[in-house]
């Protein structure tokens, strides 16, 4: 049975990082509101899972991931249970608690990512708290994306197995998280990342080699891979991005 995955369609969004791991791992699965003879009929049943559960389980939001009877939100908790299943996590009990605990830095790293032209509040166009967000990224670019992405890359330097992967010796569900955000940034903050990448040239390498992973490659030539726009979470609004 197919794993059914559901999230809005037109955007990368949250649901990206999922993605990535299911396309990555050849898994069988359904982009339920996607699906080409039935986008409408998916995004009722989402919306319909939203409102009513599933069960005992009602979601927040998407994305959230149903496994025959079990229904699994949020996009951390879906790798945690996703990453053993599809060989995407490490065998040690306790590096997948690490690994755990990466994405939900990544998670807090993605939240911070959409403040940037959100800061004021998610019912509000960008153009409503324009002079808000201008002041949010300029804090975001000198001083949390430096944080973040300079822990991302100690933590993948002082990994003892090394080489590409930031924890553990294989590929894992963060590595393909870090990608995602690498190329989000790229796309959201072209000026601040071409002056910043220098500082990461380990993170530089771990994008590098995920993208030329056969079923990644493959994944980002198709069409099942949506591209980056305004309408999701890394937005590239020119006035947001600064040089150094």
């Amino acid at each position: 049975m197919p794993y059914k995955l559901y999230y809005w369609d037109g955007i990368p969004g949250r649901g990206e990082f999922v993605r990535l791991a299911l396309e990555e791992a050849g898994a069988d699965y359904v982009d339920v509101a996607r699906e080409p003879d039935g986008q409408e009929r998916g995004t009722r049943a989402m919306l319909k899972l939203l409102r009513d559960g599933d069960g005992e389980t009602i979601p927040f939001a998407p994305p959230f991931l149903k496994d025959g009877g079990l229904l699994i939100s949020h996009v951390a908790n879906i790798l945690f249970y996703l990453g053993p299943k599809l060989g995407l996590a490490p065998q040690d009990e306790g590096l997948r608690f690490v690994a755990n605990g990466l994405q939900l830095t990544i998670t807090d790293l993605v939240a911070e990512i959409h403040d940037t032209h959100h800061p004021i509040g998610v019912s509000l166009y960008y153009e409503d708290q324009k002079p808000e967000a201008l002041r949010r990224s300029s804090d975001f670019l000198s001083e949390r994306l430096p944080k973040f992405l300079g822990y991302f890359e100690r933590v993948l330097r002082q990994n003892p197995r090394a080489g590409t992967h930031v924890v553990g010796d294989r590929l894992s569900y963060v590595d393909l998280s870090l990608f995602q955000v690498v190329e989000g940034l790229r796309y959201a903050f072209p000026k601040a990342m071409r002056d910043y990448e220098a500082n990461i040239p380990g993170l530089i390498a771990l994008r590098d080699a995920v993208a030329e992973r056969p079923n990644i490659r493959s994944y980002l030539a198709s069409d099942r891979r949506l591209s980056f726009n305004e309408a999701g979470i890394f937005r590239h609004y020119p006035e947001l991005d600064r040089q150094s």
